[in-house]
């Protein structure tokens, strides 16, 4: 690759991406040879894990002091709100709190609240009141995912009847999931809901929001003491006990039970396959939790961690509170921070009531009473359901489409304002959906051996690999024409769903031998994935910041690199052929390289809502106006496009080139194949 040529690709990429030392990076080691489908799998596997270790290793690099800290503090916490999907903040509308009912029992009373935390989005709770004449300091306790028709707050009323007999007011609110109307909280886990990463949302994000205006909700109640307010909860509720804190400094104290990792453990322990979306963040920013934590410095924070809990290790939380407790050692606060530890499984136990309690009684009471949880008397579901009926307007069940704000589509009448627009989405996409890809660009490193298969008779065949990251390689087959004067290449982006029988080069056989041919499978693809795996994968690369699909993105202009520098009298013009979803990654790479002259579409998404994702894209705009970037050049559909692709032929006709956009009846015509 010339300097010029990695000027050409880089130049739609982050600044901090062209170090001077970006070619002079040390050889491979494993670029000296072809490997199996399981090798290169297990490449990507490690990939992964040293990329997890530097979201932990990194997240607070450069801070070193508390001067460093309140310094970069405001602009953290900016971030996770972010990810939340919080910033900017919604509008604290009018909460429309109701009591719809009370149960009094000795020394105190539940009241079944319900309040809409935005307009038609349900939060059902249970509010426990002491019976007194003071203000009492307050406990909003986050539930974990305990299912009931009666919301989750019936699995952990025991909590609340404690805090209230012991002189606390406790507010225990449903989960999104677990509530009396109910949402979703597994949309990656098993329902394969991959636009929530287009659209940059978590569950998290409406579980905080919730937690915020349950707070507002509590600021209205005269018996409380607002000075005096703690935040604890289990699992789920353990989790969110970290995000809600760390952005409303309201908390004064917090609890936290089976809800403390770090991206480092929770890859390396395999514990991302066992929890919930709600436990992550799309990570644009690559944070990792001890750095969230820390922005609830230096008020009382306590980590309860279960030594047998497989879905938040003991690695995990230990050195989460070892890299927490460094931030309040700046502070001079070591004392505020604590860790409990229990030989149990993860689990509502004694101990952690225990522990969690007394904490709060200390920090929010000044009393070390000695928890006593003495005999509970248990509420039946029905004394403890808050509604009556299902509300009809609810906005609970598809909360993913009304929570994060999107930017209205524009229809661009002028060139000068399209070009415009384009500049702002090139560095929108640069900043949001390719923000992890890597700052510096190795050597490709290719290794090339000629094969004897029935492609043999059209082109001269090779299986090659190339480096597209360190230590992580891609697989392709190569097929060059024997006549000579041949200047254009096709790359073919293939997906699993082209690798069904490895006779499977019809679709590329008016190419063989009339251009030079590159079959790539980019990273994921061709290691026989059962669903689960892939689902897993997906999930721990945005932990990381990414998408498997913007990962592929990467691939997809390393290739290109790898023509441009192996072949490049046969590459002086490039064509991208992808079928069905890996379409996607087809129309960015073109998108952000211009050295791509055509791109060749077979049943291609039109929208993320239903195809590959990209972090945080549908926050901003949406396939078809990035498919527009690639005008001038030519884009080409093998089927017809879908009608949300009108408007990037809209932009093919601001630039006079309409003929670019076109739908071919096969390849040969597609790559006017001579």
């Amino acid at each position: 690759m010339t300097r010029r040529d990695l000027l050409a690709v880089m130049a739609s990429l982050p600044a901090q991406t062209l170090p001077a030392s970006a070619l002079a990076l040390q050889a491979d080691p494993a670029a000296n040879k072809l490997h199996k489908p399981k090798e290169l799998e297990g490449m990507f596997e490690q990939y992964l894990q040293k990329k997890a270790d530097e979201v932990t290793d990194s997240s607070l690099r450069g801070v070193a002091s508390l001067a460093d800290w309140q310094a970069a503090r405001p602009g953290l916490r900016k971030q996770v709100l972010s990810m939340l999907g919080l910033d900017p903040m919604p509008e604290r509308t009018p909460l429309r709190a109701r009591t719809t009912g009370v149960v009094d029992r000795e020394g105190y009373r539940v009241e079944k609240v319900v309040f809409e935390s935005m307009p038609h989005l349900y939060v059902t709770a249970n509010l426990y009141l002491p019976t007194t004449t003071e203000r009492t300091p307050v406990v909003l306790y986050l539930c974990g995912h305990n299912p009931s028709p009666a919301g989750a707050k019936h699995g952990y009323q025991h909590h609340g009847i404690w805090l209230a007999r012991h002189g606390f007011t406790a507010l225990l609110v449903d989960t999104i999931e677990f509530a009396e109307v109910p949402g979703i909280h597994h949309g990656l886990y098993n329902l394969e809901m991959w636009h929530w990463l287009s659209l940059g949302y978590t569950p998290a994000g409406p579980e905080v929001w919730n937690g915020i205006r349950a707070i507002d909700y509590l600021a209205t109640r005269p018996e409380v003491d607002m000075t005096r307010l703690g935040v604890t909860g289990i699992s789920g509720g353990g989790i969110i006990s970290w995000y809600l804190p760390a952005v409303d400094e309201r908390v004064q104290a917090v609890a936290s039970v089976c809800g403390t990792w770090t991206a480092k453990t929770q890859l390396s322990l395999n514990a991302v396959r066992e929890n919930c979306d709600c436990v992550y963040l799309p990570n644009r920013f690559r944070l990792d939790l001890p750095a969230i934590g820390a922005l609830i410095a230096p008020r009382p924070f306590k980590m309860l961690g279960a030594m047998r809990d497989e879905m938040f290790p003991t690695a995990g939380y230990q050195d989460a509170y070892r890299r927490v407790g460094e931030v309040y050692g700046w502070y001079g606060a070591r004392d505020r921070v604590a860790i409990y530890e229990h030989n149990a499984p993860h689990q509502d136990i004694p101990a952690f009531r225990k522990e969690a309690n007394e904490w709060l009684n200390l920090w929010l009471r000044k009393d070390r009473m000695a928890f006593d949880e003495g005999t509970i008397q248990r509420e039946t579901p029905q004394e403890l359901t808050v509604l009556p009926n299902y509300p009809k307007d609810a906005v609970n069940d598809h909360l993913d489409r009304v929570f994060i704000p999107r930017r209205a589509g524009v229809a661009h009448t002028s060139l000068s304002g399209w070009e415009r627009r384009k500049s702002v989405l090139a560095e929108t996409l640069r900043n949001e959906a390719f923000a992890a890809f890597p700052k510096t660009v190795p050597p490709t490193e290719a290794v090339k051996s000629a094969v004897q298969e029935w492609t043999s008779r059209y082109a001269d065949a090779s299986r090659i690999e190339f480096t597209s990251e360190p230590g992580l390689r891609l697989a392709g087959h190569l097929y060059l024409p024997r006549r000579k004067n041949v200047t254009s290449a096709l790359i073919w982006l293939e997906g699993d769903d082209d690798l069904i029988d490895a006779i499977n080069h019809d679709r590329i056989l008016p190419a063989l031998g009339r251009c030079s041919t590159l079959v790539l499978q980019p990273r994921g693809v061709g290691y026989g994935l059962d669903r689960q795996h892939l689902t897993t994968i997906k999930r721990s690369a945005a932990i990381l910041g990414a998408t498997l699909e913007s990962m592929q993105v990467w691939d997809v202009l390393r290739a290109v690199d790898y023509l441009k520098a192996v072949e490049p009298s046969q590459a002086q013009s490039i064509t991208l052929f992808a079928r069905q979803g890996m379409g996607v990654q087809a129309i960015y790479a073109a998108a952000l390289d211009p050295r791509i002259t055509r791109v060749v579409l077979e049943d291609p998404p039109a929208t993320h809502w239903h195809g590959p994702a990209m972090m945080n894209v549908l926050r901003t705009t949406d396939l078809a106006e990035v498919a527009a970037m690639i005008a001038p050049r030519q884009l080409v559909f093998l089927t017809r496009p879908a009608a949300e692709f009108e408007q990037t032929r809209a932009i093919y006709r601001l630039h006079g080139k309409e003929a670019a956009f076109r739908i071919a009846g096969g390849l040969s015509e597609a790559l006017e194949l001579q």
